[in-house]
């Protein structure tokens, strides 16, 4: 038996060995349990891939993001096999691994239970346990179509082979090689168990899954499209350990803890009622009292920045999308459009910018007056599809926070600079303060203007990004066709990114409008324009800060930022008096004079996550105090009323947690 060479790749090792011919990726790292597949020339293969002569073969372990998804992507095929086994007659859509997990889609008579998904994860267990094999077979379109004949959803993607689409999963299916079908077989027998069409790679056995389990279960398209048949679609998770799937499901809990939807209802800030629409909040006097703060605070150092506010309307002619370009690149994003004026097409807006191009134009523009930076909180709708729309995170109608600077190519780099820095200093003032940066460049498909432009405009963004001295990542493709953008990316308290303010630096758009300044020199000059929204949008960043501080805001934003608790009514007048120096000083008390007893009245603002609870008996009453008691429980006694009033006043004005 001739020997073949091999170079085994590890970060940025490299070790030869001469193996024997016909020697498995499983032989080379055997005893590596952590490993579950190879990597080769690029590509993902099996661990039973025959190692040629001269390849260089790297390990892939199962903690890695490839390695998480071969985990995943084989636990679906798992679930499938249950599936099948307790609802013979389910039809097989798409199996792909997800973030932090995987789902499957069927075609069954009736949607799943909770009892159901309680039996297949019962039956995925036993299937794990029997330790499966996992073995491809490479099959031609033909034979592939025979053996699928009763999955009309597979017979579909056979069809696809070439083109099918990573944003529907089909990828995992159907590549643009070979087809090939992966086989579940009894370790013992060999029989086969089960089979599905896959691109692969998979793990060795069904035993090498260590931890996995069944989230929920929901209604999906086929392949996304509403024109296609509803599907039922199973979520579940795997992971590479049972603690590390426990602390998983932790954080789940945790995080619908903070569910802004559900405390948005518990503490009456806001709702979406089925009456308006999916994806149209309405909100109430407390959630108002946050926003308009938020809003509040923003316009003060927008001023202090240099910025002019700005309106502009809800609606406009389709011609001013036409020439933005809108039309062209977005029309699927936006509502259609309503005639108006003898057949004349009015359209929502989607986005500010092209109205913010028009007060630019409306007269001649010096380059003394340059920068000009034009802000508005602007609502804006777009025709989000039902499936993506979630609470206020994925909304239909928004407010941006949204600034337009313009100003001379030399002003440029300084510009974007001073930008970048104002929105992570403002951020950090809300109570976020890890961050990343993401650099989106163009994507090849989709843009106007120039290579040349586009070059010069992404080397300004990086340069820009990286004096931050924060991690910066490429997003490859990710830019609006009109340029590329920083989007900086904060984490919360519980580590969850969260895509916040991004920065585009736009040379196109300028020259579609033809906008013009007049030069020192007294020539016509085209305006950079760089587009810069904050928040995002008002909803959604009230969304993030809401599931940040889990609806106990920092006295600054609180909608009740102080509640006086009279231990009985003796005490409800004095509390009231207090209340109203607090008000002179602006600040946001309230005087719980319910029937309720003290203990309830103290619970049931601990539950309104009220930030300071000022409590009054006999003692304070006499002494001219009060007592406080903190939201971690905490209290202390016998403070006077200005030193009350005083500690209120600086935890607001410091923006602190308390």
């Amino acid at each position: 038996m001739s020997d073949v060479r091999v170079i085994i790749q590890r970060d940025s090792e490299r070790e030869e060995r001469v193996v024997t011919t016909g020697t498995t990726a499983a032989e080379l790292f055997a005893g590596e349990r952590t490993v579950v597949a190879a990597r080769v020339a690029g590509e993902l293969k099996d661990l039973a891939y025959v190692v040629a002569d001269g390849e260089e073969i790297e390990a892939v372990e199962i903690s890695s993001k490839d390695g998480l998804d071969i985990l995943r992507h084989s636990t679906a095929h798992v679930m499938a096999q249950a599936v099948q086994e307790l609802f013979p007659e389910a039809k097989l859509g798409i199996g792909p691994p997800v973030k932090d997990g995987f789902y499957y889609d069927f075609d069954v008579e009736r949607p799943f239970t909770p009892e159901d998904l309680k039996a297949i994860e019962k039956r995925m267990q036993e299937i794990q346990k029997r330790g499966q094999k996992f073995s491809r077979r490479v099959v031609t379109d033909e034979e592939a179509r025979d053996e699928l004949a009763a999955e009309p959803y597979k017979l579909e993607l056979i069809g696809l082979k070439g083109s099918a689409s990573h944003d529907d999963g089909a990828d995992v299916e159907v590549g643009a090689g070979e087809l090939t079908i992966y086989d579940n077989l009894d370790p013992k027998t060999g029989e086969l168990c089960w089979r599905d069409l896959c691109r692969g790679p998979h793990l060795p056995t069904t035993r090498v899954i260590p931890a996995f389990k069944l989230m929920r279960n929901a209604a999906a398209y086929w392949r996304g499209s509403e024109k296609n048949p509803m599907l039922q679609r199973i979520y579940g998770t795997a992971w590479p350990s049972k603690d590390e799937l426990k602390a998983h499901l932790d954080f789940l809990a945790e995080a619908e803890k903070r569910d802004h939807r559900r405390l948005g209802s518990e503490l009456d800030l806001f709702s979406i009622p089925e009456q308006i629409g999916s994806g149209l909040a309405v909100f109430h006097p407390k959630g108002g009292i946050i926003r308009r703060v938020m809003e509040d605070y923003s316009r003060k150092r927008h001023e202090e920045e240099g910025y002019e506010f700005v309106y502009t309307p809800h609606a406009t002619k389709g011609k001013l999308f036409e020439t933005s370009g809108h039309l062209d690149w977005y029309a699927d994003g936006m509502y259609p459009p309503m005639q108006l004026d003898e057949g004349v097409d009015y359209y929502l807006k989607p986005m500010n910018c092209p109205m913010h191009n028009l007060i630019f134009d409306a007269r001649g523009r010096s380059y003394r007056e340059l920068p000009l930076r034009l802000f508005e909180f602007g609502t804006v709708y777009r025709y989000e599809k039902s499936g993506v729309v979630h609470g206020l995170t994925r909304a239909r109608g928004f407010t941006q926070d949204d600034a337009h600077i313009y100003c001379t190519r030399e002003q440029m780099g300084e510009e974007l600079d001073r930008t970048l820095t104002f929105v992570l200093d403002l951020l950090r003032d809300y109570g976020l303060n890890d961050f990343y940066l993401e650099l989106s460049t163009k994507d090849p498909e989709k843009f106007v203007g120039s290579d040349e432009a586009w070059e010069e405009a992404t080397e300004t963004l990086r340069k820009v990004a990286e004096k931050q001295g924060l991690e910066l990542v490429a997003d490859p493709g990710g830019a609006a066709f009109y340029g590329p953008k920083i989007s900086v990316q904060a984490k919360d308290a519980i580590g969850r990114t969260w895509q916040m303010s991004t920065i585009q630096l736009d040379f196109n758009l300028p020259e579609r409008f033809d906008l013009q300044y007049t030069s020192a020199d007294g020539s016509r000059q085209q305006p950079v324009m760089i587009h810069r929204a904050l928040f995002g949008s008002i909803e959604r960043f009230f969304a993030v800060l809401l599931e940040h501080y889990a609806g106990a805001f920092p006295a600054w934003l609180a909608p009740v930022q102080a509640v006086g608790i009279p231990i009985g009514d003796a005490h409800v007048e004095y509390l009231q008096e207090f209340a109203a120096e607090a008000k002179k000083k602006g600040l946001r008390v309230e005087v719980d004079a319910s029937s309720d007893r003290m203990q309830k009245k103290i619970r049931n603002h601990q539950k309104l996550k009220v930030p300071f609870m000022i409590i009054v008996g006999d003692d304070d009453m006499n002494a001219g105090t009060v007592s406080f008691r903190y939201r971690d429980g905490s209290q202390k006694n016998g403070i006077p009323r200005a030193e009350a009033l005083a500690e209120i006043l600086k935890a607001v004005e410091d923006r602190v947690q308390v």
